[in-house]
């Protein structure tokens, strides 16, 4: 990876982004060394919203998660993902995880809890003439 000519505040080289960089080393890889189609997607976590700041609880849980998807791959799993079952770490399949499809039902609570704790807006227009129905807001 060849850097930028810029420096952060500390005085160190910027670097490319290593996801690309990644990204476009695993699709060379599959496409002229094992001769095989991939489509693969990179998401770029900056693009990722987030309305309040971390905390240590945070950190805590995304270090354990990431220690046992790392844990994982090293033992060979593949097609998984990490998360809580019965208070401990567990390997789930990306295939139970994808089987059903769950429906959020934005007048619920849940969703309600969700929106106060991270400080977003609801974007629901409820509209009490009519019954009660509530509508998504598409522009702001």
């Amino acid at each position: 990876m060849h850097g930028i000519d810029e420096k952060d505040a500390y005085g160190n080289r910027l670097l490319l982004d290593v996801g690309l960089w990644l990204t476009q080393n695993i699709k060379d890889h599959f496409t002229k060394e094992r001769k095989m189609a991939i489509n693969m997607k990179y998401i770029d976590p900056t693009y990722m919203i987030r309305a309040i700041q971390s905390n240590a609880s945070d950190n805590i849980y995304c270090t354990l998660l990431a220690q046992s998807a790392v844990h994982g791959a090293m033992a060979g799993y593949t097609g998984f993902t990490v998360g809580p079952v019965n208070s401990r770490h567990a390997y789930i399949l990306i295939s139970h995880v994808t089987e059903t499809q769950n429906t959020v039902k934005l007048t619920d609570r849940m969703w309600a809890r969700l929106l106060a704790s991270t400080n977003q807006p609801s974007f629901l227009n409820c509209d009490e003439s009519k019954g009660g129905k509530c509508v998504k807001i598409l522009s702001t």
